[in-house]
């Protein structure tokens, strides 16, 4: 199956590092002709200043070069008249060189893509640095909001869209990496270091593309071998979002079922939405929450939630936990088992998360524990 849809991609780089000398190379063709012909003139010149006047090597090369540049510099040496009617030549041959030129290099320069190929090679380069990035894929509102939100919080992340436009919206927008390809395709993957991200966000209106996204990213992951990548993306109605799981995609947005969810629960409690707003979006919150998985070796495993003590030892509290089936279970009791596969949804301050983290991420029973 993964072959059938790599071969309809049109997928065939294996490489996890994308080469754009290829296309630079491709931009720079068109300036060897003159090249040759700088060189040329300068060999012409240069002999025939050696066979007519007996110039020496360095004379006759600097004589060449004055004269094909026009520079106008006195002559190195008595030229006579027939090195003179040479010299003639030579000014009108390098006259119509340089013109000739000049007309291929601003021809190249017009197009524009050689500026765009190296502003994009600068890119690849700053790019090819980053470590556990995301890929935000198509640029809309959503794509603004949230990368504001992701500079706010220093989350690195490239945005990826087909738009020729994309270089002046990334501008407005201060997105801090870009690159102008469609997403889907295994060159855009290459070129925003896909192999090093943490992870993938479609945002399309279009459930075609997160479709493709979505298979893409998987395909992508297939080849390289590496562990799953988190996948997010957006869709429009239950359906689409059916359809985006069974393909791969770990988690699954709906803008209009948000919308209403939090008009609901602002409508219901109105005294609440300061005090959400704050401790949900505001990242100078005092307070933090976060999910954190129980390792296999983790001495947690298979005690109950009042034999972690994590409130005595780190101030920090357990308001949910998801087991392995993916069932979750607000506000355990005490009696609750830890099993594998587990994951607490933790509240607490950033740093007693920290600290929860360390002690649920140990093999053995930490030392503080003697003390409790």
């Amino acid at each position: 199956m993964f072959a059938k849809l790599a071969k309809f991609l049109k997928w065939h780089i294996s490489s996890p590092e994308y080469d754009i000398s290829g296309e630079l190379y491709e931009q720079l063709k068109p300036f060897r002709l003159p090249l040759i012909f700088i060189v040329l003139m300068t060999i012409v010149g240069t002999l025939g200043y050696m066979l007519i006047d007996n110039f020496s090597l360095i004379d006759a090369l600097y004589q060449a070069g004055m004269t094909f540049t026009t520079v106008g510099f006195t002559e190195v040496n008595k030229i006579s008249t027939f090195g003179r009617l040479f010299t003639i030549l030579f000014i009108f041959t390098g006259f119509l060189v340089f013109t000739f030129s000049m007309g291929l290099v601003i021809e190249v320069l017009k197009k524009g893509t050689l500026t765009r190929i190296l502003e994009e090679r600068s890119m690849l380069y700053k790019i090819a640095s980053l470590k556990n990035h995301f890929i935000i894929c198509y640029h809309n509102v959503y794509t603004i909001e949230l990368a504001k939100q992701f500079r706010e919080n220093h989350v690195p992340f490239v945005v990826v869209d087909a738009n020729p436009q994309l270089g002046e919206l990334a501008a407005k927008h201060k997105y801090p990496y870009y690159i102008i390809a469609e997403p889907h395709t295994q060159t855009a993957m290459l070129k925003s270091h896909f192999s090093s991200a943490k992870g993938l966000i479609s945002l399309s209106d279009n459930i075609a593309d997160n479709i493709a996204m979505v298979t893409s990213a998987r395909l992508f992951e297939k080849e390289l071998g590496r562990v799953p990548y988190f996948i997010m993306t957006s869709a429009n109605s239950d359906g689409e979002a059916e359809k985006l799981i069974k393909l791969g995609a770990n988690s699954i947005v709906s803008a209009t079922k948000l919308v209403a969810q939090r008009l609901n629960a602002i409508s219901a409690r109105p005294d609440m939405e300061n005090m959400l707003e704050k401790f949900v979006y505001d990242k100078n919150t005092a307070l933090d929450i976060e999910e954190i998985k129980v390792p296999d070796y983790s001495w947690l495993r298979f005690k109950r939630i009042k034999e972690t003590h994590l409130r005595t030892i780190v101030n920090t509290d357990i308001v949910g936990l998801r087991d392995q089936n993916n069932k979750f279970l607000p506000m355990p009791n005490g009696d609750t088992l830890i099993g594998t596969g587990s994951r607490l949804l933790v509240i607490g301050t950033a740093e007693s998360i920290r600290a929860a983290k360390r002690l649920i991420y140990s093999k053995h029973k930490p030392e503080e524990y003697r003390y409790v």
